[in-house]
């Protein structure tokens, strides 16, 4: 949490004696959905606790792997994170993103209906309350923001089962079913194929499958040493 606070041993800090523990953590530029256990003079408290003059409150950061119960594991990103999307599609982690701004309300309405994990770098989204839960995401690059959500919630990983496009799961296909996507080349080079159940989108391994593959492997190696 040391992104959002300036590193210290301790900070002393004069309250209302109204507002809660969770709103003055908040407060502080510190999003709910990066807090774990609050402690107060020993004892774990839940975010409405009130603190109280002399309180000594420690904070601590959310668990690794992070379990969220309730529902399957799935994940909703926003506009800006379009190739973490794409790569979590890959290896088969249920995926959903939107291309264009929807805002904020309608993103974290989503996230509740769908009782999805809203994946973002924007604090504020993250501290709407409707949201079903959420984790920012603190890289700007794609390989750091892949292994930090991947270490964070240790998905179930099945990559080439879903399609990078819509998140559709794919089948495996014919040549002749997927002709009509396919040019000259592709056709005369190529004979395994899947296409998306959802979108129709036909896949092989082209030109760029090497790439592909070496995302693949890093995801899954990492999670070999995790485990």
């Amino acid at each position: 949490m040391a992104l959002f606070v300036p590193r210290a041993p301790h900070r002393t800090l004069v309250t209302d004696g109204v507002s809660s523990l969770g709103h003055v953590v908040e407060s502080l530029g510190v999003p709910l959905t990066e807090v774990g256990t609050l402690v107060v003079d020993g004892r774990a408290v839940p975010p409405s606790h009130v603190p109280a003059a002399a309180e000594r409150i420690v904070v601590r950061p959310v668990e690794r792997p992070q379990r969220v119960p309730g529902a399957p594991l799935r994940f909703l990103l926003d506009v800006h994170l379009g190739t973490l999307a794409r790569r979590l599609r890959l290896l088969g982690v249920d995926t959903a993103y939107e291309s264009t701004d929807i805002g904020d309300p309608a993103l974290a309405a989503r996230s509740a209906a769908e009782k999805r994990v809203m994946l973002s770098r924007d604090r504020g989204l993250l501290r709407r309350r409707e949201l079903w839960a959420g984790a920012f995401v603190y890289s700007t690059r794609p390989d750091d923001q892949l292994h930090d959500v991947l270490d964070r919630f240790a998905p179930e990983l099945r990559p080439w089962t879903r399609c990078t496009a819509c998140n559709g799961l794919l089948k495996e296909a014919t040549k002749e079913e997927v002709a009509d996507q396919l040019k000259g080349g592709t056709q005369r080079s190529y004979d395994v194929f899947a296409q998306c159940t959802a979108c129709g989108r036909a896949y092989w391994k082209g030109a760029h499958h090497d790439q592909l593959e070496a995302v693949v492997e890093r995801a899954l190696s990492m999670r070999t040493r995790s485990g």
